[in-house]
């Protein structure tokens, strides 16, 4: 119990304070921009944050039915692209879509399924936002064709309106007697990184817009006349108010729908997750680190001494983390700032998690200085592997590729256990270290800063000839 001093309760205690406090105060000086209540962001029925943003030519559609097209011409707009970013060009985003699809609703958020043909995927069957299903069409002209039966809702495409092949299915539990079917266009912004530091990237995103030309238009099943709306907020930018609106246009059997957004499982609206919170995280880590290696370096080595590093720093982590999530979760929240969805469960994770990540990493600090027996190697050794990859990969500063190697073989692969966002690879975004998303799973990073826990024993173990070390 030599190591619960008052100078190392202190330094613990500084440590959960940097934890709380910059992040609480990052919390409280974030406010929504939106000049006023901002609408609310759309969810999923597992309540994800979701986009859903598209323009929707539709009518009714009855439990059993189909809507037939012929997908003529796809085409697109993109603004102010690199490398001048001063013209306006035509062209697609790769994941710009236009296609069919039968949607309960027009409430952003709620079930559909899609046959699309995207910018540069080819023909794609979507449904519920995470599920993406390839076809075999790469270009217009082709027929796409929805068919609903129930619950099931199947897509398939033909080259020539004749011969059918099945792309996917869904079954969407619960929809209602009558759901919408129709036409649509939506188009993600155009992302491209900007190198800064030393090869790290920053996102950059313009306003893109894409247009399906529709001929062959057949809907068996349908009640009421066509309508033609947006889902989400359209018509805002100068592109659509003085030169192509987005909408959709009807004329002598030809339909033409414009439209901009995206529809998929990564909100557009750039919510914050439990990783902003997490700004005094590197200077608690910082502090830890480096009163476990003084620690082990000048004092007797034992299991004991490490398990009383490891309970001690274990409950700073917890204590910083158990306060700073929900409070700083609730304070953004109530500044009307866009915040992800956590679950009991995956806040429980986290809060937990991390904390536990926090004392392996104060027990394999203590291990190197009872392995070195210096406190300056230690500590240095400490810092070189868990400090400075951590604090490196979350900043952008390195390529990613480098960020993500540092994550995988360093005991700061540990961290990813604080991980709360997901990567899909049917989403135009910046899935990288620096935005928060780890490379491996978290159990994966907790086993590597494990082992890297268990060698600094088993190397101080063996340097040791105390008999209280076994």
């Amino acid at each position: 119990m030599d190591f619960l001093r008052p100078a190392r309760l202190v330094a613990l205690a500084v440590a959960a304070l940097s934890i709380i406090g910059l992040g609480l105060f990052f919390a409280s000086n974030n406010h929504a921009s939106c000049g006023g209540p901002c609408p609310p962001a759309p969810t999923a029925s597992d309540g994800s944050l979701v986009a859903d943003r598209f323009w929707f030519y539709h009518r009714d559609l009855g439990r059993e039915g189909s809507i037939t097209v012929r997908l003529t011409a796809m085409t697109g707009t993109i603004t102010y692209p690199p490398p001048n970013h001063d013209k306006i060009v035509p062209g697609l985003v790769p994941w710009a879509k236009t296609g069919i699809i039968v949607k309960d609703g027009l409430r952003r958020g709620s079930r559909y399924a899609a046959l699309m043909l995207t910018g540069g995927h080819g023909v794609r069957f979507q449904s519920d936002y995470t599920n993406d299903v390839a076809g075999s069409a790469t270009g217009a002209p082709h027929w796409l064709r929805l068919t609903r039966s129930g619950a099931i809702i199947t897509g398939a495409e033909s080259a020539d309106g004749k011969q059918w092949h099945t792309v996917g299915s869904a079954t969407l539990d619960g929809l209602p007697a009558t759901v919408q079917v129709g036409l649509f266009a939506t188009s993600p912004g155009d992302l491209t990184l900007r190198e800064v530091g030393l090869g790290g990237a920053i996102e950059e995103v313009r306003f893109t817009q894409a247009v399906g030309t529709f001929d062959h238009v057949t809907v068996v099943g349908a009640r009421g006349a066509w309508a033609s709306e947006s889902v989400g907020e359209m018509n805002q930018t100068d592109w659509e108010k003085l030169h192509n609106p987005s909408g959709a246009v009807a004329r002598d059997g030809v339909v033409t729908v414009s439209g901009t957004g995206d529809i998929g499982p990564v909100g557009e609206d750039g919510a914050f997750g439990v990783d902003k919170l997490l700004m005094g995280f590197v200077l608690a880590l910082l502090v830890v680190v480096v009163l476990a290696a003084r620690y082990g370096a000048r004092t007797q080595p034992s299991i004991g001494r490490a398990g009383v590093v490891g309970a001690a720093t274990f409950g700073t982590g917890l204590l910083g983390m158990g306060v700073v999530v929900p409070v700083g979760m609730t304070v953004l929240a109530g500044n009307g700032v866009l915040t992800q969805p956590l679950s009991f469960l995956t806040g429980a994770r986290v809060i937990v998690g991390v904390a536990l990540v926090f004392g392996l990493c104060a027990v394999f600090a203590y291990g190197l200085g009872a392995w070195l027996h210096r406190a300056w190697a230690a500590v240095l050794c400490g810092l070189t592997l868990v400090v400075v990859p951590y604090a490196l990969a979350t900043i952008p500063l390195l390529p990613d590729s480098l960020d993500r190697w540092l994550l995988r073989l360093t005991p700061a692969a540990g961290f990813g256990i604080g991980q709360t966002q997901t990567e899909y690879p049917q989403v135009t975004a910046h899935f990288a270290p620096s935005t928060g998303y780890f490379p491996l799973p978290w159990w994966a990073g907790l086993l590597v800063l494990c082992a890297y826990t268990a060698a600094a024993l088993w190397l101080c173990g063996r340097r040791s000839t105390t008999p209280n070390w076994r």
